[in-house]
């Protein structure tokens, strides 16, 4: 049977910043240490049956029980072969496009004259301009923004130029607007990766982040799996943030969520609704509510609220399915940082077709599993990445 007649629809879930377990250059990128998964499990403990069952406990320092002596996936680690600890770039990464320089980042705020024309442009001053964590800095400067109106700007140690205000102060429509100004000055201007919208409610002392979020990401610097596949006629199902990390492009449908549980929910409609093609979700709650905010307890919970719902998934799939679940970088709760940290990402892979216990080893860069997808549907070969297609169906009988 030619490897290509061996599925027809493949559904990856990025478990976002779900590591598993520093990189061997993490010290230089301030994450000596950092191992998501085994540093979550080590403090609060994991139940998460069903990934152990597919062979997360071969891949991850998980604790719990031994990984079964046949796990029903084919397992492995990938390595970051790009330059950074960033989503766009462990995503592109991921569909095929390693980068050979990480995207400018503004650990002292961003310029002041760039700032001066951002705020002549929108028409108001701003508060903030500084490094800090999302909630951190509403805390700190929500009060005086809804009394001037100033919209909180901010960044990370990613390249990202974050916009907060409260939606009843700023509309979300003004936000985003904000924000296209920003892209012009700041992504176009400097090559940062992202802007992005975050708005929020409430009051003081009680400030929560609203899920009308919204990223304006810089467009891929060359070609992914997801244009080899849209461009051949394949559906690409966009679910979560996929499609404002890809700026739109490669994707032929886009599903906006609010939670993780909301994206498990649109995984489930596309499964029974899409018969083939590629669709890709992104989990983005482990990194923005629980990682960013060094919440283990709360990692662990969603985890774990995330292994019920692949334990609903499993039966679903259909023979000709493959479900590929990983993640796009790190981000250890544990450790003092709320930044991303820069990990190994695990790898597994089931199906009906798929030799299970099969041991995908250390792959060196994301980039292997976008080669693999585009083996599979016939639209390689990519510019980066190994593929294991054939390490991981058996031979023909």
């Amino acid at each position: 049977m030619p490897l290509s007649s061996r599925a027809n629809r493949v559904i990856v879930i990025v478990l976002d910043s779900v590591g598993a377990g520093e990189l061997p250059d993490a010290a230089a990128y301030g994450d000596a240490g950092s191992d998501t998964l085994g540093n979550v499990a080590r403090a609060v403990g994991l139940r998460i049956p069903a990934l152990r069952r597919l062979g997360l406990g071969c891949v991850a320092a998980i604790g719990g029980e031994p990984p079964p002596a046949r796990p029903e996936a084919a397992y492995g680690r990938m390595a970051e072969a790009s330059a950074g600890k960033d989503s766009i770039t462990g995503h592109w990464e991921l569909v095929g496009l390693v980068l050979d320089r990480a995207f400018p980042v503004f650990p002292n705020g961003f310029p002041p004259e760039l700032m001066a024309e951002f705020e002549r442009r929108i028409g108001r001053a701003t508060l903030g301009n500084k490094t800090a964590s999302g909630t951190a800095i509403i805390d700190e400067l929500g009060p005086e923004h809804q009394c001037t109106g100033r919209p909180i700007v901010y960044t990370s140690a990613d390249s990202v130029f974050q916009i907060t205000a409260h939606e009843e102060v700023i509309p979300l429509r003004e936000l985003y607007d904000m924000c296209t100004t920003a892209y012009a000055l700041v992504v176009d201007g400097l090559g940062v990766g992202r802007v992005i919208a975050r708005p929020f409610i409430g009051a003081p002392g009680a400030y929560r982040r609203t899920a009308n979020r919204r990223d304006f990401a810089i467009p891929p610097r060359g070609e992914t799996l997801l244009d080899r596949m849209s461009g051949a006629g394949w559906p690409v199902v966009a679910i979560g943030k996929i499609d404002d990390l890809f700026a739109g492009r490669g994707i032929t449908r886009a599903e906006h969520t609010t939670s993780d549980a909301d994206g498990m929910d649109h995984v489930m409609r596309a499964v029974d609704e899409v018969d083939r093609g590629l669709v890709m979700a992104n989990l983005v709650d482990f990194d923005s509510v629980y990682g960013h905010r060094n919440d283990p307890a709360g990692y662990a919970a969603n985890l774990e609220r995330f292994d019920a719902r692949l334990a609903a998934l499993l039966p679903r799939l259909r023979p000709a399915d493959l479900l590929v679940i990983t993640a796009d970088h790190g981000n250890d709760p544990t450790t003092p940082s709320t930044d991303h940290s820069r990990e190994h990402v695990p790898l597994l892979v089931t199906g009906a077709a798929v030799a299970t216990g099969r041991d995908l080893g250390l792959r060196t860069t994301f980039a292997d599993l976008g080669q693999t997808i585009a083996e599979l549907f016939g639209v390689g070969p990519l510019a980066y990445g190994t593929s294991f297609l054939r390490e991981m169906f058996p031979p023909s009988a």
